[in-house]
């Protein structure tokens, strides 16, 4: 008896399985951490039940996992869109310090004691500045087929060098005891904090944008051009679809929310600009719109349930000694499996028990020449 293993392209997933595949990446994933974390001597059922407790534990654990999800969302929701159009953007953290650059330089040079007034004009300029880094690189792409993995990954380290540049030289607060901040912001310039914990209005915000772009994805024109481009970029270009216009809108349109997502975590969280403010949200991101299988509603899901593993991962490193990098180890094991998983979802794998033994494969026998 022989085995033949066969690997098939899908032509439709059940709905079942696109529900039980993230699960079971998810589960593969915290089975993975916990052989991780055994190794590095910790009981993988105490650290897990540390990660719940502190982060789910009491009122003041959710809110702080509320705090995490907020511009996890939005970042995530940036990256989806242009996930969505096959637009691989990874540099929603660049683009969220571009925002967080804007922001900080309208509340400098043009702060106005209105609240209305400097919401709308940080709003505009981080949107404009996040828009813009992503639309540089969605430009490269589209006229010159220019790789824009490699594009907004290496505009990430631009950004991060200006932000370093403005927190240490021209705009760092001469009270901040040398320490690489600006000044606080003016009270016109803070997102109100909700219900005496540290969630600001910024909440309603990551709550609106998914609805909204599921919305435009699911009911509008443009949303269906996004999703053609995405799964057949000739077929679209033959039906009068302008790649090049769509590309960067996209792209414009995903830097502006992550820039925005910069201004929440400013106005609302910090207060001020400051050396590694972000905490790598925008790169977190990319494993929740995988997770969430790119679907805006699910974003809001699974960002709250990565803001359970960032809050938790905090403890472990008080309770438990942990390094910070042991987290970013688990997030890293999430991503991996759940990518995995994709290939679950495209295509399936048929094991057939044949009997007899293997034939060989005829050969002929050369012959010399005459």
């Amino acid at each position: 008896m022989r085995m033949t293993v066969r690997i098939e392209p899908r032509l439709s997933v059940p709905p079942g399985l696109k529900l039980l595949i993230p699960l079971l990446s998810l589960g593969a994933a915290l089975f993975s951490g916990g052989i991780f974390l055994y190794f590095l001597g910790v009981s993988p059922l105490k650290a897990y039940s540390v990660i719940l407790k502190s982060s789910l534990g009491d009122s003041y654990g959710i809110s702080e996992t509320i705090v995490k999800a907020i511009p996890l969302t939005m970042a995530a929701i940036a990256v989806m869109l242009s996930f969505t159009m096959l637009i691989w953007n990874i540099g929603a953290e660049g683009q969220i310090f571009m925002g967080a650059i804007a922001t900080a330089a309208t509340v400098r040079y043009f702060s106005v004691d209105s609240r209305p007034a400097m919401y709308l004009l940080m709003f505009l300029a981080a949107g404009a500045a996040g828009g813009v880094w992503g639309a540089i690189a969605g430009y490269f792409r589209a006229k010159w087929n220019v790789n824009e993995i490699i594009t907004t990954l290496m505009l990430n380290y631009v950004a991060m060098n200006l932000l370093n540049y403005f927190v240490f030289g021209p705009w760092r607060d001469p009270s901040s005891l040398g320490f690489p901040m600006t000044a606080v912001f003016p009270d016109s310039a803070r997102l109100p904090f909700l219900w005496g914990t540290r969630i600001h209005t910024g909440l309603f915000l990551a709550l609106l944008l998914p609805l909204l772009f599921w919305g435009i994805l699911r009911y509008t024109r443009w949303g269906y051009e996004i999703r053609v481009m995405g799964e057949n970029p000739r077929a679209a270009s033959f039906a009068g679809m302008s790649y090049l216009k769509n590309v960067v809108l996209v792209m414009f349109l995903s830097g502006a929310i992550a820039g925005i997502a910069g201004m929440g975590e400013l106005a609302g969280l910090q207060g001020r600009l400051q050396h590694g403010f972000s905490g790598g949200y925008g790169y977190t991101a990319i494993i929740v719109a995988w997770l969430a299988r790119l679907h805006p509603l699910a974003i809001v899901l699974v960002s709250f349930l990565m803001g359970i593993l960032l809050v938790g991962g905090e403890t472990l490193q008080i309770v438990m000694r942990l390094p910070l990098s042991s987290v970013m180890v688990l997030q890293g094991l999430i991503l991996f499996f759940v990518l995995g998983g994709e290939f679950f979802r495209k295509f399936r794998i048929r094991i057939r028990f044949l009997k007899g033994a293997p034939t060989e494969p005829l050969r002929e026998e050369s012959q010399p020449w005459k």
